[in-house]
């Protein structure tokens, strides 16, 4: 029998939950995180041409600036956003895969943006003719660990890492109560998230793209 882990903030862990579910996998969870909203100066709308979306939290805590873009189109990191984006009154203009570079290598300029982050985030490299404004919309506050989750069972267990700061900020806690790294193994949704995680784990297992469901796949299959 293996357990199967998950810490990502809410709504994303219910969402993972219900998938792993669905696939026939046993999961507990419980946030690790807390995503709160961070006051933004909105810049003029007249100088943007659409908005920049890497996650869906950016829309969920956006507040009342949002309201100002509604006109803008959207360039949304993955489905999961661009459901939020549509939900929240936004035109969702383009649908990356394989994380928000991505998207951003397949515009076309010239293009003026506003990034919606949060306060990690992913570093860009916005092609020639594309300019980025950037500002950060929201947080992800760190909660402790209950060690009790990780009771030893002797089961095989898996933490699924959603995050590079979920990965820092479980392997902080794990250390900080004194558990055995070399008892549970990590399924990150990216190579850049297994990074931040650190070694010392029993195995380290990557998502083949930084997409849940193919996370989850992946465990499946660890499962088997």
């Amino acid at each position: 029998m293996t357990r199967i882990i998950a810490i990502r903030p809410e709504p994303g862990l219910s969402a993972t939950m219900d998938a792993a579910r669905q696939l026939g996998l046993s999961i507990t969870g419980t946030p690790l995180f807390e995503v709160r909203p961070v006051p933004w100066d909105a810049p003029d709308p007249a100088n943007i041409d659409a908005l920049l979306i890497g996650s869906a939290n950016a829309i969920r805590h956006g507040g009342v600036n949002l309201a100002y873009f509604l006109d803008k189109p959207v360039h949304a990191v993955g489905k999961a956003t661009e459901k939020v984006a549509a939900k929240a009154g936004l035109t969702v203009a383009s649908v990356g895969k394989g994380g928000l570079q991505n998207v951003l290598d397949a515009l076309t300029p010239p293009l003026r943006l506003l990034r919606l982050a949060g306060a990690d985030h992913v570093p860009l490299d916005p092609p020639s003719g594309v300019n980025i404004h950037k500002v950060i919309a929201y947080e992800s506050a760190a909660l402790p660990l209950d060690a009790a989750l990780l009771n030893e069972t002797g089961e095989r267990t898996i933490v699924l890492l959603h995050s590079a700061a979920a990965a820092a900020h479980f392997t902080m806690e794990c250390n900080r109560l004194d558990i055995d790294l070399m008892k549970l193994e990590i399924a990150a949704l990216g190579p850049r998230i297994a990074s931040a995680a650190g070694k010392g784990w029993a195995a380290i297992h990557v998502s083949e793209r930084p997409d849940d469901r193919r996370l989850l796949a992946m465990v499946g299959s660890l499962c088997q």
